[in-house]
């Protein structure tokens, strides 16, 4: 939740004029009443744009929710699904997660899927259960619809902590869920991962062999530093 009118053209122009269309794919994932601001000044650029959350709901009596028929009319491409901060802040349970990414799929937006454990759930040896947990919904979308959508490793204990998990640690979790993948057929799926990512950092979590981008957070909200990610 950041940004104004003024912060955000800055930004976003600076995205623009220097986001060329080489190999890597870039998305802004902006605050909803930003969303028609993010159209005007990215369409036709090499930086696409989506939302921070998605409705379960078409439309009717959901005060405060936002549908995808809305996102689309907005031209957005993406949508975040499970981030953390909506599981712990707003009890957005595994099935919840599920279904906002089957609701995006139907829509033609790409879901970005978010799963990740927290400190105690890592210092217990549990990283790889709760992954599971998070991810079996999802994996039971199937095939057709995993083809379609993008997952986002994001260690809770190193998003704006200041914390990264080492390329090891992340690695370790994305070729579990790179297994998880082939088992369905389906291994090509995106794996990001997510957590204090600055360039500072990115080269060497995007040396590993089943890291295959990032989902930027602080960072992202510095032009020339996001864009040194980019470039990497």
């Amino acid at each position: 939740m950041h940004g104004s009118l003024a912060e955000n053209a800055a930004l976003l122009d600076a995205l623009r004029a220097r986001a060329g269309a080489g190999t890597c794919q870039i998305g802004v994932c902006v605050p909803f009443p930003y969303l028609a601001q993010a159209q005007a000044l990215l369409d036709g650029s090499a930086v696409s744009w989506g939302a921070q959350d998605i409705s379960v709901h078409d439309k009717g009596a959901y005060t405060g929710e936002v549908s995808a028929a809305m996102l689309k009319d907005f031209g957005c491409r993406w949508a975040l699904a499970g981030h953390s901060e909506r599981r712990a802040m707003h009890g957005e349970t595994d099935e919840l997660v599920a279904q906002k990414a089957r609701t995006a799929l139907a829509a033609g937006l790409t879901p970005v899927v978010c799963v990740g454990e927290t400190l105690a759930e890592r210092e217990g040896g549990n990283t790889l259960g709760v992954i599971e947990r998070q991810l079996e919904p999802i994996l039971a979308l199937g095939a057709q619809s995993l083809n379609h959508l993008v997952l986002a490793y994001e260690p809770v204990w190193a998003i704006g902590t200041g914390r990264t998990a080492t390329p090891e640690q992340a690695q370790e979790v994305h070729g579990a869920i790179r297994v998880a993948l082939r088992g369905l057929g389906v291994p090509q799926v995106r794996i990001l991962y997510g957590g204090s990512v600055k360039a500072a950092n990115a080269a060497e979590l995007f040396a590993m062999p089943d890291i295959d981008g990032a989902l930027v957070g602080g960072a992202s909200l510095v032009a020339d530093e996001f864009l040194r990610i980019a470039a990497i």
